[in-house]
C-alpha cells in the first residue's frame, strides 16, 4: 500500500499514487487539474523530524513527501530552506515604532542552482524517475527553467522549456549548458504558455500543472516545518512577493499537516506583494476591499498587459487568484502595491547591508515589506 494518495480538490474523488495521476495527464476525471497529496502516514513522526538540531536537506521530511523509493532521490545539495536574521530590517521596522525580529528565508547558499525552485525541481526529478516519466515541458521566467532543466539533466530526463522573448540571456545560457532543449517565443511568458500547451497536446509529452502543481506544493511546504524547527514558533506575519503564487499554497498547505500535530499555531497574515507595473491580485483585492468581500469575490479580477522590467513578476492574468485570495483573506492579511522604480534603490541598499546582489522578484519582496512597515 503506498504511504500517500491524491485527492481532487474539486470534486473530492482519489485519484491514486502519482504513477496514476501522471498516467491520467495530471486530471481527475471531473476535468480538474488541482490535487492534493494526502498521506496515511503517523503525524507523529513529524513530531520527531522537528526536533532534529541539523538537516541535510529537504528529503528529511521524505515520510511526508510523495516519494516511494528512497534509494532513487535526485539532489544537488539544495539543503533545506534557510532562515536568517536581518536586523537592519528589523531597525527600519522600530523608526515606525514596530519592535520585531525580521527573518528572511533564502535558498541561495545551497547547491543546485540556488534559488526556491530547486526543492521543487529535485522532487519532481525523483518523482519523474519513479514513475516512469521520460519527457516534460514547461513554460518560465527564469528560475523554474534552470533548476528543471538542471535536475532533470541529472535524472536523464528530457526537458522542453518554452521560453518569453525577455528572459534574461543568462538563464538561457544556463538551460542550454544542461543540454536540454530551450524554445523562445516571440511573444511574452503568455504565449510562451500557449507553445508549451500545444506541445504538450501535439507530442504527448507531460506538462507542468502550474501554481497549483502538487510536485511544487509538497516540495515548498516543507518551508513551514522549517520554521518550527529552526526558530521553535510560526512567525506571525509572512511577507512574499508574487505573479502565481505557489508559496502561498504551499504554504497554507503546510499548516494544514502541521495542525494535525500542533493545532495551536496560527497561521501567519500574508502580505502579498506586486510591483506596480504588474500588479492584478493587488487591483482585485482592493475592489473585494471596497465591496465587502462579496460571494464570489475571489473570481473578480482584471486581466492586464505588464509594463514590468521583471519578467519573473510578469503575470498579467492572475489565474491563481481564486484560491490565493481566500487564503490571504483567512489568514488576516492583504496584498501590497510597491513602486517597481523603488526596486534599484533597495537593491542597492541591500547589497550594501548584505554583501549580496538579490534578484529584483527578491526586492520587491524587500521593498513591500518597507511600504509595509510605513
Amino acid at each position: 500500500m503506498s504511504k500517500y494518495q491524491l485527492v481532487c480538490k474539486k470534486c473530492g474523488k482519489v485519484i491514486g499514487t502519482a504513477k496514476d495521476w501522471f498516467e491520467n495527464d495530471q486530471l481527475c476525471t471531473c476535468g480538474s487539474n488541482y490535487a492534493t497529496v494526502e498521506y496515511f502516514t503517523d503525524y507523529t513522526k513529524l513530531n520527531e523530524l522537528l526536533k532534529a538540531e541539523k538537516v541535510s536537506d529537504f528529503y528529511h521530511y521524505k515520510d511526508f513527501l510523495p516519494i516511494e523509493n528512497d534509494s532513487q532521490i535526485f539532489s544537488l545539495n539544495e539543503g533545506a530552506v534557510d532562515i536568517q536574521e536581518w536586523s537592519f530590517l528589523e531597525k527600519e521596522a522600530k523608526e515606525h515604532n514596530i519592535d520585531c525580529r525580521v527573518l528572511v528565508v533564502r535558498n541561495d547558499q545551497n547547491g543546485g542552482t540556488g534559488t526556491f525552485k530547486d526543492i521543487a525541481a529535485s522532487l519532481a526529478a525523483t518523482m519523474f524517475k519513479e514513475n516512469g516519466v521520460t519527457d516534460y515541458c514547461l513554460a518560465s521566467t527564469g528560475n523554474t527553467a534552470t533548476a528543471y532543466s538542471t535536475y532533470l539533466a541529472k535524472a536523464g530526463i528530457k526537458f522542453h522549456l518554452f521560453a518569453p522573448c525577455d528572459m534574461y540571456p543568462d538563464s538561457i545560457n544556463a538551460i542550454k549548458a544542461t543540454g536540454q532543449e530551450i524554445i523562445i517565443s516571440k511573444g511574452n511568458y503568455g504565449a510562451a504558455k500557449k507553445e508549451a500547451a500545444e506541445f504538450h497536446k501535439a507530442n504527448n509529452v507531460m506538462i507542468s500543472a502550474g501554481n497549483i502543481d502538487p510536485i511544487r506544493v509538497e516540495a515548498k511546504k516543507t518551508l513551514v516545518f522549517e520554521c518550527i524547527r529552526q526558530l521553535g514558533q510560526m512567525p506571525t506575519v509572512y511577507m512574499q512577493a508574487v505573479a502565481g503564487g505557489t508559496s502561498p499554497i504551499a504554504f497554507n498547505k503546510g499548516m494544514e499537516e502541521l495542525h494535525k500535530i500542533m493545532p495551536e499555531c496560527k497561521m501567519p497574515r500574508m502580505l502579498l506583494i506586486q510591483q506596480d507595473t504588474c500588479d492584478p491580485m493587488v487591483q482585485a483585492w482592493e475592489w473585494a476591499v471596497a465591496n465587502g468581500f462579496p460571494e464570489g469575490y475571489q473570481e473578480h479580477y482584471p486581466s492586464i498587459t505588464p509594463t514590468t522590467k521583471i519578467s519573473i513578476l510578469s503575470a498579467g492574468t492572475p489565474g491563481m487568484y481564486p484560491i490565493v485570495a481566500p487564503i490571504v483573506k483567512k489568514s488576516n492579511g492583504s496584498f501590497v502595491r510597491i513602486k517597481e522604480e523603488q526596486v534599484v534603490r533597495y537593491g542597492y541598499e541591500t547589497k550594501k547591508e548584505t554583501g549580496i546582489c538579490f534578484g529584483p522578484a527578491s526586492v520587491v519582496c524587500i521593498a513591500g515589506f518597507h511600504q509595509a512597515v510605513k
